[in-house]
């Protein structure tokens, strides 16, 4: 059993580490864009993150975890960043800031891919399962958009 909750644990953290990325990634690009209704997506997004990973480590909580998590997200996440904020100094429209939305998103996605593929308790697969679901429903929107301003 305590071998069940170190795996549910590291799976959970990584999730979160990719949520707190796309929190403040959405929220960066969301203030930078200049369409509004990018713009109050982006921000709504960003907050919808926040709240997912609320979630999560609510689960942690519940399971045991007492350090549920710290306020960090990835390496890989901060320098994605960085680079969206580079190319938006450097004159990026908001066909570039939604390329880069797209490539944070395809991160998620993946995060919460990895995630699912291990044996994890029934709630838990269950609240990951509607979370990636409306991942990939962000990621589809962020997709058309940028597709929409080439």
């Amino acid at each position: 059993m305590a071998e069940q909750l170190k795996e549910t644990e590291s799976v959970l953290k990584d999730v979160i580490a990719s949520l707190i990325d796309g929190q403040e990634g959405f929220k960066d690009i969301g203030e930078k864009l200049k369409d509004e209704t990018l713009k109050r997506y982006f921000l709504a997004e960003s907050l919808k993150r926040a709240s997912f990973k609320g979630e999560l480590e609510d689960v942690l909580i519940k399971e045991g975890v007492q350090d549920a998590y710290k306020e960090t997200g990835t390496i890989a996440g901060a320098l994605h960043r960085t680079w969206g904020d580079l190319k938006a100094k450097l004159g990026g429209d908001d066909h570039t800031l939604l390329e880069t939305a797209e490539q944070g998103e395809d991160k998620a996605k993946k995060a919460y891919a990895d995630a699912l593929k291990h044996e994890l308790p029934l709630p838990i697969h269950q609240l990951l399962s509607t979370q990636a679901a409306h991942i990939q429903t962000s990621h589809d929107y962020v997709k058309a958009a940028r597709d929409s301003r080439k």
